[in-house]
């Protein structure tokens, strides 16, 4: 989950920081790293929590405060409001660079998307698609930008760089862990819904407090951020007054992205346009061919971008699940009780993160062990799609046994740990290779391309998740089984690929 969101891409320093912001902060980095650490935990920790129970709010019946979709309608609204998180990614990181600045993008992403969450707290559902949409204005805005800060903090060549990255890394999965705990509790525990009645307020609003919670963990990011503003003074400068702006290409990525958007709306409201989400994987397939065959190095390493890419996207078609098909099951299927007491089924979008944070650095040890040793970066994806399609596997016999009542808690638990284990082969290893292929003067092209390949995904995760159904326990196990299957071809194919994609990459691992 939270490790998929884009770690940033290290650039160098932009002017010579002063001393007493090159130290000082965690762990003898630079004290700049502290006030991002804790903008980005706050904000993570904001949409982690509003995303726990999006789904949820979306299939709740209108009695209970919910909106009464069907699970289609959400899983389309789910996948499209995910999608455009990372698609909206691109023009964010474009404006930051040629108009905006890093900085000032933090700031003003971090304000739309407190807003957003404000705004979902209001009981309408016209606030509540405006909430979505502003959400997903303000991450674009904030997300790359304050990741390529944290790289921004070190000069080129130091050693702590990778360091500071784990500790942002870090922030980012302790805010994903937390806020679920927080934002479900308010939103469905009946200990909360008690307090609101003795408050004299309707508790099917539950929801609603939830979704408010979640724009106060933003705002105190935003506090943070401006509070100590004075660290990251070197750091995210707009371009300089004067310089020429590139308003044609800009309006050239507003214009793409509002095509992508076009042709993935016409596929959801319209049958006879189905077909388009095909090109999720038919045009992957078609520009790693196109490159693959020229001789030159660039384009080689092109076609491996593209080869990596394919495989995210299949990778979060899944993975990304988590906050529709798995949530429901959690809701719906679930025996949500651990020593007698009951858990508000949103707790479980925290397991994920709990195995980043446990597991993330035993595979930072694994590959300084193994150094030269180390499984190729096209075979670490081919493992990470293994453990995926494991998941799914997994749950078939779950599935099953829903036919005889709601199932154990373990089940999902052992989903996000195999799950885990494959991001953390995918996620980070994906972000590395990505900046270590990348032509110079293409480095931003490949990283819009890495974003893209998690929009598509996350769009397709919603697609899939609309053909969840709780009420027929064997059609549920062929819905997982028939994923696992897809999963099992692609990484059969990526594995009989791996050494051509080696090649491709031309001595990079």
């Amino acid at each position: 989950m939270s490790s998929s969101t884009p770690v940033g891409n290290p650039v160098s320093i932009e002017t010579e920081p002063e001393s007493h912001l090159n130290a000082g902060g965690l762990g003898g980095h630079p004290r700049g790293l502290n006030n991002l650490f804790l903008t980005e935990m706050w904000e993570r920790f904001s949409y982690y929590g509003m995303r726990a129970l999006l789904t949820l709010f979306m299939v709740a019946p209108i009695a209970s405060g919910g909106l009464g979709y069907d699970t289609k309608r959400a899983g389309v609204i789910y996948g499209t409001y995910t999608m455009c998180v990372y698609m909206l990614s691109i023009p964010g990181g474009f404006l930051a660079d040629n108009f905006l600045g890093a900085r000032a993008s933090v700031l003003y992403g971090g304000i739309i998307i407190a807003c957003g969450h404000f705004t979902l707290a209001l009981n309408s559902e016209t606030t509540f698609f405006l909430g979505l949409v502003l959400i997903a204005l303000g991450t674009g805005l904030l997300k790359p930008n304050i990741s390529s800060m944290v790289g921004s903090l070190y000069r080129d060549g130091d050693a702590r760089r990778d360091a500071g990255f784990s500790i942002f890394y870090m922030g980012i999965n302790i805010g994903a862990f937390s806020s679920p705990l927080v934002t479900g509790w308010l939103a469905q525990s009946d200990a909360f819904k008690d307090i609101l009645k003795g408050w004299g307020l309707d508790p099917t609003h539950s929801w609603h407090w939830g979704f408010a919670t979640a724009g106060v963990g933003m705002t105190l990011g935003l506090i943070v951020y401006v509070l100590q503003r004075d660290r990251l003074a070197h750091v995210g400068h707009a371009p300089a007054t004067g310089a020429a702006r590139p308003w044609g290409k800009l309006l050239g990525v507003l214009a793409g992205a509002a095509v992508l958007f076009g042709l993935v709306r016409l596929s959801d409201t319209n049958k006879n346009f189905e077909w388009i989400r095909y090109g999720y994987v038919i045009v992957p397939i078609l520009v790693i061919i196109w490159f693959g065959l020229k001789a030159d190095l660039d384009s080689k390493r092109l076609a491996a971008v593209s080869v990596f890419a394919l495989a995210a996207i299949i990778f979060w078609a899944i993975f990304e699940q988590a906050g529709s098909t798995i949530s429901l099951f959690g809701d719906q299927l679930t025996n949500c009780e651990i020593f007698g007491y009951k858990f508000p089924s949103a707790w479980f979008q925290s397991v994920n993160s709990l195995f980043v944070i446990l597991l993330a650095p035993f595979f930072a040890w694994l590959w300084v062990a193994l150094g030269d040793k180390q499984p190729s970066a096209p075979f670490k994806f081919t493992l990470a799609l293994v453990f995926l399609g494991l998941s799914f596997v997994l749950m078939v016999p779950a599935a099953k046994l829903t036919v005889d009542g709601k199932v154990s808690p373990l089940w999902i638990v052992g989903l996000f740990f195999l799950q885990t284990v494959g991001e953390l082969m995918l996620s980070p290893v994906g972000l590395s290779t990505m900046t270590k292929l990348a032509p110079a003067k293409l480095l931003g092209l490949v990283m819009g391309i890495w974003f893209l390949a998690a929009a598509l995904g996350n769009k397709l995760a919603g697609v899939l998740a609309g053909e969840f159904t709780s009420t027929d326990g064997n059609a549920l196990s062929h819905f997982f089984l028939v994923q696992a299957g897809w999963v099992g071809v692609a990484t059969l194919v990526l594995l009989v690929c791996v050494p051509w994609v080696k090649k491709l990459m031309g001595g990079v691992r």
